[in-house]
């Protein structure tokens, strides 16, 4: 298993679409190719923008399916923050 802190990677507003890309392409990629379940911690992180989190999870779904959610858990998301990722999740699953 793979738990990352976005709060150490990112600081309490997680807006930059590079971060978002780097993280994914260099921690939760080659977790999720090893077989690992990843836990993204979202603790301190106050707020995320739409951006970001397309950034950071529509490639894994556009590559692997719905079913890499069963593998990539998000944790200490607040209400906001499960919105955002609950739009993009949606959104990927119209545009397949």
């Amino acid at each position: 298993m793979t738990e990352i802190m976005m709060l150490l990677l990112v600081g309490d507003f997680a807006e930059n679409k590079d971060t978002a890309r780097d993280i994914r392409t260099n921690l939760i990629t080659p977790a999720i190719e090893k077989g690992e379940e990843v836990i993204l911690d979202f603790k301190g992180v106050a707020l995320v923008t739409q951006s970001f989190i397309h950034a950071l999870i529509s490639e894994l779904l556009r590559r692997y399916g719905r079913e890499v959610l069963d593998v990539l858990l998000f944790k200490n998301c607040n209400e906001d923050i499960r919105k955002i990722i609950g739009i993009v999740v949606d959104y990927m699953q119209e545009s397949e």
